[in-house]
């Protein structure tokens, strides 16, 4: 068996003297992990860094199999990412997220979603708002998807601020402030507003948000702790963003 597709490699592995086993999210057919030879060489090192975006050629006897990568360079992003804190944990972050879905399921949306992530990480003020409408976008395709169009109560689709924690859905300002304790806020960027540049609070809600709903039905049913790259990245953001305010 054989298959060529493009892919953004995510992870690697030691496989004996020589060799790596080779995790990538590809266009086409999702995560998907294969056998480099001679992966650990000086001439494919460079290449094979995970954020780097390559061009495979897959090949089995069996589908079942692991089978063997040929891999040619695309686009080399891994150099620039690791020269800042929101490209060393952001793509740690994007890989640890992708590892929640079945391997070898194709997520064309999530992968043209994360090509835009990755080509924005190093500008920490963009990449927090994408990283949000990634992990979004995540809860949608593992079932749990939020509905932030309208309220919950009164089907307004104008002032939004909260979520309710029970239904993910939206709550408006009117309905949900005698509850507000009880619910989780709802920035503007998020709210049908997306001109909105959101500040420091609202990029630490939103962050709260995703990770309220990926724990309850995501971690916590796997029994699995939050990938520690994503308060490393959360905290570059929120960083660079208070710092950002302060120079204006």
């Amino acid at each position: 068996m054989e298959w060529r597709d493009r892919g953004i490699i995510i992870g690697t592995r030691r496989h004996g003297e020589t060799s790596l086993i080779l995790e990538v999210m590809t266009e086409q057919r999702g995560r998907h992990l294969g056998l480099v030879r001679g992966g650990r060489s000086r001439r494919q090192q460079p290449v094979l860094q995970p954020g780097n975006e390559v061009e495979l050629t897959w090949r089995a006897r069996l589908d079942e199999h692991l089978g063997t990568f040929q891999v040619e360079p695309l686009a080399l992003a891994a150099a620039r990412l690791m020269e800042h804190p929101s490209g060393i944990y952001g793509i740690q972050l994007l890989a640890s997220h992708l590892r929640l879905l079945p391997e070898r399921d194709r997520h064309f949306e999530l992968f043209r979603a994360m090509e835009v992530v990755i080509e924005h990480l190093c500008e920490p003020e963009i990449a927090g708002p994408l990283m949000v409408r990634f992990e979004l976008r995540l809860l949608e395709e593992l079932g749990f998807g939020l509905d932030l169009s309208s309220c919950a109560g009164s089907g307004r689709r104008n002032d939004l601020v909260y979520v309710s924690p029970k239904s993910g859905r939206a709550v408006s300002r009117i309905a949900g402030d005698p509850w507000k304790d009880k619910l989780l806020a709802l920035p503007a960027f998020l709210a049908g507003q997306p001109s909105v540049v959101p500040n420091e609070a609202d990029i630490a809600n939103a962050f709260d948000l995703t990770s309220y709903f990926l724990r309850r039905h995501v971690y916590e049913p796997r029994a699995i702790k939050e990938p520690d790259a994503r308060a490393g990245f959360v905290a570059a953001v929120r960083r660079a963003i208070a710092n950002a305010g302060e120079k204006t």
